[in-house]
């Protein structure tokens, strides 16, 4: 049982999204102004209605600036996760393919051999 109360969803009419969104194509008001003003909370809603309406030449853009050490080391950083994430892939294959000789022996000698040989980790 939640101890929560029940959380207040907000719908906006589109015709209410069209006005915030005019109000600040026309610069009369920020995101973060009408934001407040209207008591819009989610962060990113504002942001997606003008996307939607098709002004995205209102959102802010990020760049990201890196030094050519940062973008060569994560280069470097990428290309040994992918050399892990295969070696981890091929030690699971050898571990899926030892355990199914295993089963495979044990089956012909009549013994479990897994708990005869193996030691727990």
């Amino acid at each position: 049982m939640s101890c929560h109360a029940p959380r207040t969803v907000k719908r906006y009419s589109l015709a209410f999204k069209q006005k915030v969104v005019s109000e600040i194509e026309s610069g009369q008001l920020t995101i973060s102004q009408a934001q407040r003003l209207y008591g819009i909370t989610g962060a990113e809603t504002i942001p997606r209605w003008l996307k939607k309406l098709g002004k995205l030449h209102l959102l802010n853009t990020v760049v990201r600036i890196e030094t050519t050490d940062e973008v060569n080391r994560l280069k470097a950083l990428e290309k040994e996760k992918r050399q892990l994430e295969s070696a981890l892939a091929q030690a699971h294959l050898k571990i899926v393919a030892m355990e199914s000789i295993l089963a495979e022996a044990s089956q012909l000698y009549g013994e479990d051999l897994k708990k005869k040989f193996v030691t727990p980790a």
